[in-house]
This record gives structure tokens, C-alpha cells and sequence, in this order.
């Protein structure tokens, strides 16, 4: 399927691994020009090289850190300066500590708001004039299935990342019909998050290896087997894509029909 992306502009942010980093790959290997950022230059040096390497456009890498207002106003500058404009913003953000509601600080949940939500406003506000000018202005946010069905002892995540879909919803109305808003609700992929997360499980001695504990993250999903980041990042693809263009406020899980609503 053509998703006619050939020569748009994709800024993805926190794209150095996982999600982001797929989703960048699927832009790319679409035909866009597409933007990454990070805060480490190695990794972020890695992920141009990947990207590159799977599309015919242009790559751009950026050292930033999305939850400094500074650094997302020169992301974007210097996106639109290299690409003379930009069609395509995908938010993505690492995921904040685990653990139950009673062994989270006051402080941990100011900073995951910052990190999942603020991060979000800045990046939207700044790209907004931008995406408005395109012919194929679209914001596709990646959150997680928590958004719609709680997550045991992810109480951050489940909490603050609904806060995206709200404003998903929000401009998927005030911005219409200039740009089209998105969400993406993925499951458990395979992704430094996940194995992050089991290799915790393993040293609390909840499992007696990682493969055990991904067999885990396994358990009650229909499909049997925790998703691969690249699916993740082709529903990103369309979703940004003229394939999807009667598709605004919508929240598409993509977890192996694990959400039972």
C-alpha cells in the first residue's frame, strides 16, 4: 500500500529506541523525511544511521531533551529549517518508575507529568503553526493501553498518560480540519521499556529468567506473544498517512486484542 508519504516532513520525538525509533523507521521506509531527537549523541547517532538506512528521504537528528521548553522550540526550528516545513508529528517519551501508589514520591509525580504530558503541550504548541500550513497536517501520540485499562503497578503511567488522550481529543476538534489527532495504545512490544521491566521482575524475584518473564507479559493476550516495535511503528505510518485521512480523535490499541472494551 503506497501511504503517499514520499517528500512530507515527520518530526518523532524521544526516537533514539523503542516505539519512537520504530515508528521513525516506518516514516522512513514510507518515503518522509523524518526528524529524531534524544538526549545522548551516541544513541542518537545510532538511530540516524538505522533510519537512514531504511528509506530514500532525509534524516535529521537533533540533541534534545523534550521536557525543556528551549530545547523543543530549537527541535522544531531546526526541523523546519532542514525540511522547509514540517507535515508530521509523532510524541513519543520514555516510561516513568514502576511500582504501587504508596511507594511513589510527591516529586516522581510532578516529573512523569512533565515528562508524558508537558512534553506533549510543548512539542504541539511549537509544531502547531506548521502542521497547520500543511496540506497533511497529522499528530499521532504514542500512549499505552494503561490509558484505557490500568496496568498493575504502573500507577504513573495509568494516571498521567491519560492526560494525552484528553488533549488528543481536545484538538482532534479544535484543530479539524487542518490536522487530524491520533492516539496509538500499544500493548506489551519487545522494547528496552519491556525488557527493562521484566529484568526488574527477574531481580525481585518474581521470575527465575527473562524469558519466563516475558512469557509473562504473554499471558492473557489473544495473539499469544508480546508485539514487535515495527508493528507498532507501521500503525503510526498510517495513521500519519493519506490512507487514514477520515481518521481524527481516534485511540487505536495495537496490543494482540488484549483490551477487552
Amino acid at each position: 500500500m503506497d501511504l503517499e508519504l514520499d517528500g512530507n516532513a515527520a518530526l518523532v520525538t524521544a526516537s533514539t529506541s523503542g516505539l519512537g525509533l520504530a515508528s521513525a523507521k516506518a516514516l522512513a521506509a514510507a518515503g518522509a523525511n523524518v526528524a529524531l531527537c534524544g538526549r545522548s549523541a551516541d544513541t542518537l547517532d545510532a538511530a540516524r544511521e538505522t533510519v537512514a538506512g531504511v528509506g530514500t528521504g532525509d534524516v535529521l537528528a537533533v540533541e534534545a531533551d523534550i521536557t525543556d521548553g528551549d530545547d523543543v522550540e530549537r527541535l522544531v526550528d531546526e526541523t523546519v529549517a532542514a525540511f522547509g516545513g514540517l507535515d508530521h508529528l509523532v510524541t513519543s517519551a520514555g516510561g516513568p518508575p514502576s511500582g504501587p501508589f504508596l511507594d511513589i514520591a510527591e516529586e516522581e509525580w510532578y516529573a512523569a507529568y512533565d515528562l508524558l504530558v508537558m512534553s506533549v503541550v510543548r512539542t504541539l504548541t511549537a509544531t502547531h503553526p506548521h502542521l497547520e500550513a500543511s496540506d497533511a497536517g497529522t499528530w499521532v501520540a504514542i500512549t499505552s493501553t494503561s490509558v484505557a485499562e490500568p496496568i498493575e503497578g504502573l500507577v504513573l503511567s495509568n494516571a498521567v498518560r491519560r492526560g494525552v488522550t484528553g488533549v488528543v481529543d481536545t484538538v482532534a476538534r479544535e484543530f479539524a480540519p487542518d490536522i487530524r489527532a491520533n492516539a496509538v495504545l500499544p500493548g506489551s512490544h519487545e522494547t528496552p521499556r519491556i525488557e527493562e521491566l521484566v529484568e526488574a521482575g527477574v531481580e525481585r524475584g518474581e521470575y527465575d529468567s527473562y524469558e519466563e518473564g516475558l512469557a509473562d507479559w504473554s499471558d492473557g493476550i489473544p495473539l499469544e506473544r508480546v508485539g514487535e516495535p515495527r508493528e507498532l511503528g507501521d500503525a503510526v505510518a498510517f495513521l500519519s498517512s493519506a490512507r487514514a485521512s477520515f481518521i481524527t480523535g481516534a485511540a487505536l490499541p495495537v496490543d494482540g486484542g488484549t483490551l477487552r472494551g
